[in-house]
């Protein structure tokens, strides 16, 4: 079993670092104990009401793309609170993951109204993305009958007025991630030197590269 460790604490006062030494000292224990490889230690602070966790998406990626089996944590409110919480268990469950904690010394407990919101969220985002696919379909042979568009001259690089790829400096994007920058401090960065980029944008193209560098390795 491959686990990714995940330690978080809400504040950034000196008690709460030591509890985030002691989460990983504790997690790392368990995870040696049950035999598992540690392929990563994510430490973090931050809300758990936040769903947009740097350490988080951290992880997040690794179950993406199989470099990891389960996220290994303390117990489940440190992977977040509220909605957060269910939102990101569900993106784990999404991608093969399981959640191990070390409260329950085993998977993550769920209660059966939890269960059922997680059932309720995919069914849901089925739908959706059905009905989103359903909706392009008709629309661009509606298109096609009535005035002949074509979609695949529609890219603005290619002089159809399609919408225009934001420009963002990839090597430099490149470099301060592998400095430790988080994406948001590196969309900051960017907005210094005059490039109007998101953080969503920036972890977008980082994800791009890393999946070519995987294609041509």
């Amino acid at each position: 079993m491959r686990a990714i460790i995940y330690a978080r604490v809400s504040t950034e006062n000196v008690q709460q670092e030591t509890s985030l030494e002691r989460q990983v000292a504790e997690l790392t224990s368990f995870a040696t104990s049950s035999g598992w490889q540690v392929v990563k230690v994510i430490e973090e602070q931050g809300s758990g009401f936040a769903d947009d966790r740097e350490g988080f998406l951290s992880a997040l990626d690794l179950l993406r793309k199989r470099r990891a089996d389960c996220l290994l944590v303390q117990d489940d409110s440190r992977l977040g609170r509220g909605n957060a919480k269910l939102a990101l268990l569900y993106q784990v469950q999404k991608y093969g993951g399981q959640v191990f904690t070390l409260e329950e010394q085993g998977p993550l407990g769920l209660s059966e109204l939890e269960q059922m919101v997680l059932q309720v969220l995919g069914v849901v985002e089925d739908y959706q993305r059905r009905l989103i696919n359903r909706k392009i379909g008709r629309g661009v042979r509606r298109a096609i009958k009535e005035k002949g568009f074509r979609p695949e001259q529609n890219l603005a690089n290619k002089g159809g007025g399609g919408r225009s790829r934001i420009d963002a400096p990839l090597a430099e994007i490149v470099r301060l991630r592998q400095r430790g920058l988080t994406f948001h401090e590196i969309a900051l960065t960017l907005r210094g030197m005059g490039f109007a980029i998101s953080k969503a944008t920036v972890h977008r193209r980082y994800q791009e590269w890393e999946a070519e560098q995987e294609n041509n390795a």
